[in-house]
């Protein structure tokens, strides 16, 4: 088999892996040739799909993952596509290269002998393919952490003041959990497909516990996940309450100010009338005495809303 992607390509006497990150449409044709790929599924591996599915064939198995990756620019969660293709004696795997994780794998097979007799002189290419999942699911663990981190110094902010500077960090936590659920949320399903799949070369009774173990790891980030959407909606909750608490007690306040003040304003304006007989106006101490009068108003009103607990 004559192949242009041979720096691509691991072959040994029993397997043969090609991988390719950010297929062109010429590496795409000859995979058509080489393998009798069906065009859908080819064409899929050309455009940005990001919707994991799964398609089984005569002679091998198709099927489609995505995975999160962090922009540290935007500082939000984006998806990643790895499509597989495997058969009796082959795996192709494709990237769209947001992910390194399994082109690092591809070069440490590549170019160390023990990691290529230990995962080239297998009698199947399903266990490439599980040390490949394996690995993607290790690659979500420090991303999930640093969410939950997050999550706590949100939690040890909370009380510290600054509710109106966190909403912001909330929303983008939040963000991040229903992105991250979204990539992950067929994860499962695909992976029972895979274990499910009635193509007999694909699937030796052996593996089932290693892909078991895939699919449990696979039900432990979502639970992950579960928690983290838990703690950052009560989160949110407590922090809209204590903001709700604070505007509050602030209108709170300033409606006992205004309470104070309208009285005394209301004694000033009676006093500014021109009203002929008007007390106390015309004598030698009479701004004093409204002066005091007012005074008394606030002070009174002060004791009141204190003796009330308003103040």
């Amino acid at each position: 088999m004559n192949c242009p992607m041979a720096t691509n390509k691991i072959k040994t006497k029993k397997l043969e892996w090609i991988h390719i990150e950010r297929p062109a449409t010429e590496e795409i044709t000859q995979l058509k040739k080489d393998f009798d790929f069906h065009p859908l599924d080819l064409e899929d591996c050309l455009n940005s799909v990001q919707r994991p599915q799964i398609s089984e064939y005569s002679h091998y198995v198709f099927f489609i993952l995505t995975f999160p990756v962090y922009n540290r620019k935007t500082r939000e969660i984006e998806a990643s596509e790895v499509d597989f293709f495997i058969g009796s004696q082959y795996l192709v795997t494709i990237s769209d290269g947001g992910i390194e994780t399994v082109k690092n794998f591809f070069n440490e097979v590549k170019n160390n002998d023990y990691a290529q007799e230990r995962y080239m002189q297998a009698s199947h290419p399903v266990f490439i393919l599980y040390e490949i999942l394996h690995r993607l699911q290790n690659y979500t663990f420090p991303m999930l952490d640093h969410v939950t981190q997050d999550i706590t110094d949100i939690e040890k902010k909370i009380f510290q003041g600054h509710e109106k500077k966190l909403v912001g960090e909330i929303l983008q936590i939040k963000r991040n959990i229903f992105d991250f659920r979204r990539i992950m949320q067929a994860h499962k399903n695909i992976i029972k497909k895979l274990m499910g799949t009635h193509t007999k070369f694909f699937m030796p009774d052996k593996t089932d516990i290693y892909f078991s173990n895939i699919l449990d790891r696979t039900k432990d980030i979502w639970d992950i996940l579960e928690t983290q959407k838990e703690n950052i909606t009560a989160f949110q909750e407590t922090n809209e309450s204590l903001i709700s608490y604070r505007l509050n007690e602030t209108m709170k306040t300033l409606t006992t100010v205004y309470v104070i003040i309208a009285p005394a304003a209301l004694v000033a304006a009676i006093f500014s009338t021109n009203a002929r007989h008007m007390p106390i106006i015309g004598q030698g101490a009479d701004f004093y005495l409204i002066l005091s009068l007012i005074l008394l108003v606030i002070i009174f009103f002060v004791f009141y809303f204190r003796r009330k607990k308003l103040l």
